[in-house]
Parts: C-alpha cells; structure tokens; sequence
C-alpha cells in the first residue's frame, strides 16, 4: 500500500486517484504553552513514608519532567509542531526580551521559560538542566509573596500565541495548578479572568486544565475554573477536549505515582486532531443532507525521514527532490504535455488522455449516500477492506447536522441495524461501498470492572464508516482435502491453558504496549541529538513474562504435552489417521477427487508422459481448472497432451500453453 501513498507535485494531484486512507490527512499545525503554576504548596515535596527522602517531586517538578518529556517527544514526532513554556506566580520575572532589570513589566511574576516555538535541541537540553539540576531548580523556582492575577497570566498567554503562532489551526494551552481558586471573594478579578478566557476561545485557542489535588483538600473546579475551561460534549471533535480529572497527590516516597498520572493526561491530550475529510455530504434521502467530518482514530505510526541533507559541502545542507521524465531512446527532457497514461489489454497500450482518464474516474461529486439499511448481524467480521473512519456532525455547511446525525446514530443503535452507503471520499476518488456502524462509548474503571461514566472512553460515540469488499475483492479460499481435528480430550486440557493466561479483565488495552522498534529509533535520535549516551537495549513491554506464565499455566502446559504425545501414537497406530496428512508437516501423496490416495507412477509411464503421453484430463476438469485459474499447476506433458487432442501446436513454453488452454475455453 506504500507505494499507492506517494507524495505528488502541485497541480498533478487530479492526475491519479486518491485513496481514502492515513495518508490523506490534512495538514495540522499544533502550538501547545505548558502553564504551570509556582507557590509553597506547588513546591511542598509529598511526605515520605518508608524514611527514604530521595528522589521525591513536588507537583512543580512533575509538571516540568512532564514538559520536558512532552518536549522530548515533539521534537521527533512533530517536528513543526510549537510548544512553550510559562510560570507563574515566580519572584523573578521575564517576558521576551523584558526581564526584572527592565522595570514596568506587563505581566510581574510570570516567567516564560520557553518561549513558543519549534523545539530545538538547545531548549530540550537546558530543560533537562532545570529538572535534574536541583541548584538550577532552587535558584530560579522561588515562590512569589504576591498573589498573580489569572487574568494577567490568561492575557500573557493570548499575546504569546497571537505574536508567535497566529495562524496555527491548533492552539492549546495546559493549566498545571493546585489552587481551585486562586482569587477567593474577589469577584472583580474572576470577572476579569473569565473574560480574558473568552477573548483565548474567540481567538480559538483550547484551555486544558491538569488540576492537583491538596493532600488535605479535593480539587474543586467549580469555584473558579468552571469559568474558565468550557464544558463540551464528550464526543465533539471539534470542541476542547474534557476537562481531566483531578490528579491525586502521591503517597509514595518518590512521586512516581504523581509524575505517571500526571504525565498520562498530558500525553493524551499531546496529539492534535486531524480531519480526514471536512464538511462531506451525508444524504439520507433525496433532498435532505447534513455535512459530517471524518477522522482515522487509529493510525499505525512509523519512523518517517523528514528530510534528505548533502553533506559533501563544509555544511550540511537539506536537499529537495526533483524528478524529471526523460526519452528512453534519446534521453531527451520529455514535458508534462507530451506525456499520456496508457494500460495494457490484449498484449496493446491502449492511450488515454489526461482529459479522458479524469472522465474514467469520475464518479460524481464527493458524498456519503445511505441507500439502504441491513440487520448488524449480516455485517461478517471478515468484510472489513481498508481501516475504518470515524465520521461525526459539522454544522459548517448545514445547521442542524448534529441534531439529524444523533437521531439517525440514535435509531441505528437501538434497531440493531446498520447502513449501507455509497461512499466517495474527494474528487477522483474511487466509489466504495461502505457500513455506517454505530457505535456506543463504554468505559472500564481502574479499580473494577464495573461500566462508569465516561472518564477515558475507549472509543468515541458516533458511526464508522467501514469499507466493504466488493465481488472482485474476495479471494477463493484454498482447497483443503483432508482435516485433522484435535479430540476432545486434547481440546479441553487447551482450554484450560487459554482460561489460565487471560489478560486483566479480559481486555486489551493497547495503551499498555508501545511499539518496540518506533521507541527504540526515537531513543535513539534522541540520544544522538542531545548528546546524550547510547542505550544499550529498547525496552520491551511486548515480551511475555515468563515466570508468572510458568506459575499459573507451566503445569498445565506439560500435561497437555503428554496428552498430545499419547493421542499421537494413538493416531499412527490407527494407519496414520485414515489417510489424512501426517501430523509431522510432511505433505503425503495427493488425492483425487473422489478420495482415493495416488500411487508413485512406475519409470515407464513417467517416462511416456515426458515424451507427450501424459494422463487425460477430460474437458469438464479443465473447464472447472480454469475457472478456478489453477491451470498452471498442471504438468507440462499433462497440457502439451490436451492441446494436442484439440488440434492445437503442442510446442512451447508452459506459459504459452495455459494461455492456449484458456483461450480455447474463451472462444468456446
């Protein structure tokens, strides 16, 4: 599928089709400023509990690891991608190029660490100085004595993203706090919050809160940040993200459990969403549509080569790609107009103009058109062709969309039922017959396995677009002429195995698994990038854990052995299992149609069928041969035999002959 996925040139884009697939995503810059708060509680270091003093963090410190590793990991995976850095509540201050010495500073007590940019290695590196640097930490993390207005740190932040990131389509900005309410009685200066909170969302820019709670006091949003963050529905892909929970205080003596939590909210907010396509037409009826968006929720990542660079020069430079089409007999510059696609039928080119290959392919305008509706039942497991979409309500186009598009997910879920869509992603794109499958949001607690409400739900409310194969996509399947199946006995001692090595509640939870090889060549990178030493070996959470698999299943596993070593003897003893293939992998001798096994053909005859007396194949098995298109597993001697018999040159390669073959059976 790689190579249908190439990156085109500007204006060749209608040229080929286009497929609906990851590589389609449009083109999202992201800016994220991490805003983290600085007072004595956010400093306060979590009591020890076992003596141990070492290695402990304070919410402070975790907020600046969680950054630092954010920052980490931006630098690779979203190379264009923005992200700053901004305390508050700092006896120093800075803001740009202003510092303490300036005097008449905007915005006193804020500290922007890291201005908004694109990280470069020099920033990565004089973070991890600040974390791991405890002097360095002391020196500049001192609480001021004043209280910061919130106001004046949302307007600090409005300022760093119009001035550094004013045309980004992403912009988030991370609050990192304990303080549920940071002004008290004072409704002058929540008012004055609340507005600057506005003018960010006006701006279009999405407050995320990591609030922290004390370890006397829970968290309580509603005293002052529910003015401040938006509420929004869970499963809008447009509207800011849910509000997170709010993150307990360690009660370990070394703040892990407060760096994880933490830093897991961060990261599933760090990717920004990406429309696969906007404002599509979905038509329910001649006459009525709403506009729906679509997005890939699971995309495979790999490692991806952002640029080529020519270092034959003193400095490296980056290099672009030209690519020139050139005459193979003259090798003369061939032009763009000059050139026209042509297929091959028949053993011919048959030419195409750009005019007519834009006629080939056009199949209307892009639109999802429900044309039927079938029982969920019906859908086979196996009919899913192409990663699935996620499709979801745009009021962009046609107002109402949101409220036709829940009623239509709403009936298709409670009727059990499906739809049938005829489905064409962007101009030039090929049709696809396609499922509208709705799907309900369920969500696990941690805890138990009871169904809670939706604090992470594993999939989004709403309807999935699965593409279904059409007739030529269905493959036949293989022949199988004999079937060894396992007794009972060996059947049931298997399940207790399988019983034994479920996974925790029954799930998988692929959050739990990075893949192995994209984190080591990130490790890497990194490494290399900042100067940092080379690991020695990837970490691995794929591989099995062999001693717990030993304890709860190691017995079982042996006697499973021994009962498949019994029922193996049993079945040799038996004739080799009535003429099956033998449990060793070994293919025996094939059989014919009607079972009977085939004998080793003596010299004699062998050497007649090299000579073109091969055996007979009447014209009824070859006729089903073709249509099976397995002609070409026959032996030469067996073809050049038939041929002959109809009359036809018995020379030639074997190629030649199955085409003389099934061109005997086409002209029939």
């Amino acid at each position: 599928m790689a190579e249908d996925n190439k990156w085109r040139p500007p204006g060749e884009e209608d040229d080929e089709e286009e497929e609906v697939d990851e590589a389609a995503y449009k083109t999202v810059k992201d800016a994220v400023l991490f805003v983290v708060e600085v007072s004595q509680s956010m400093l306060k270091v979590p009591p020890s509990t076992d003596g141990r003093k070492t290695g402990t963090d304070s919410p402070t410190s975790a907020a600046l690891k969680c950054a630092y590793a954010l920052m980490q990991q931006r630098i690779i995976s979203n190379p264009n991608d923005m992200m700053g850095l901004l305390l508050y509540g700092t006896e120093k201050s800075r803001f740009n190029d202003e510092d303490d010495s300036s005097g008449n500073l905007a915005y006193p007590h804020c500290y922007l660490l890291n201005d908004l940019d694109i990280p470069a290695a020099e920033d990565v590196k004089a973070l991890k100085n600040l974390v791991e640097d405890e002097d360095e930490f002391d020196k500049l993390i001192v609480p001021s004595d004043e209280k910061v207005a919130m106001a004046n740190v949302l307007f600090c932040a409005n300022q760093i993203f119009t001035t550094k990131a004013p045309n980004f389509s992403s912009r988030r900005l991370f609050i990192v706090t304990n303080e549920d309410d940071p002004h008290g009685d004072h409704k002058t200066a929540k008012s004055s919050a609340a507005v600057r909170a506005k003018d960010l969302y006006d701006l279009g820019v999405i407050i995320e809160l990591f609030p922290i709670s004390k370890p006397d006091q829970e968290f309580d949003k509603r005293k002052f940040y529910d003015d401040i963050v938006y509420n929004q529905l869970p499963t809008d892909p447009e509207a800011p993200a849910p509000i997170s929970a709010a993150t307990k205080p360690s009660s370990t003596s070394d703040g892990i459990s407060l760096l994880s939590s933490l830093l897991s909210n961060i990261n599933s907010k760090a990717v920004a969403r990406r429309a696969l396509f906007s404002n599509l037409p979905l038509e329910l009826g001649p006459g009525l549509q709403i506009s729906v968006k679509g997005f890939i929720i699971i995309k495979r990542q790999e490692p991806k080569r952002s640029c080529y660079v020519y270092l034959a020069d003193e400095k490296a430079q980056i290099a672009s790609g030209v690519t020139t089409q050139m005459a193979e007999d003259s090798a003369r510059t061939v032009q763009k107009v000059e050139i026209k696609k042509a297929y091959k039928f028949g053993g011919a080119q048959i030419l195409f103009s750009p005019e007519e290959i834009s006629q080939l392919r056009n199949f209307g305008e892009p639109i999802i058109r429900i044309i039927g509706f079938k029982p969920m039942s019906m859908l086979p497991i196996w009919a899913n062709l192409k990663p699935s979409t996620f499709i979801y309500p745009s009021e962009e186009t046609f107002v109402g969309s949101t409220r036709v598009f829940s009623a239509l997910w709403q009936k298709l879920l409670s009727a059990k039922k499906i739809g049938i869509a005829w489905f064409i992603a962007r101009k030039n794109a090929a049709p696809v017959l396609a499922a509208l499958y709705p799907s309900s949001s369920s969500t696990i607690n941690a805890d138990d396995e009871t169904m809670n409400p939706p604090d992470h739900p594993t999939m989004p409310q709403g309807l999935w677009l699965i593409p279904l194969p059409y007739a030529d996509d269905i493959r036949q399947n293989p022949e199988t002429t004999h079937v060894i199946r396992a007794p009972d006995s060996l059947t049931d001692r298997m399940r207790t195995v399988i019983q034994q090595l479920h996974l925790p509640k029954a799930r998988f939870d692929p959050a739990k698994y990075p893949n192995p090889a994209l984190q080591w060549h990130y490790r890497i990178l990194q490494a290399m990038a900042l100067e940092e030493d080379l690991p020695e070996r990837a970490e691995d959470k794929t591989v099995p854990r062999y001693k717990p698999i030993d304890k709860r299943a190691g017995e079982y596993v042996l006697e499973w052995g021994q009962e498949l070593e019994d029922e193996h003897r049993k079945w040799m003893k038996e004739g080799g299992g009535g003429g099956g293939a033998p449990i060793s992998g070994k293919r025996g001798a094939a059989a014919d149609d009607d079972g009977e096994r085939k004998t080793k053909k003596p010299k004699v005859e062998a050497k007649k069928e090299e000579e073109g007396e091969g055996e007979v194949i009447d014209d009824k098995e070859m006729r089903k041969m073709v249509q099976r298109g397995t002609v070409g597993k026959l032996k030469v001697s067996v073809l050049k035999a038939w041929v002959v018999r109809k009359g036809m040159e018995g020379r030639g390669r074997k190629d030649e002959l199955v085409e003389r073959v099934e061109g005997w059976f086409e002209g029939g």
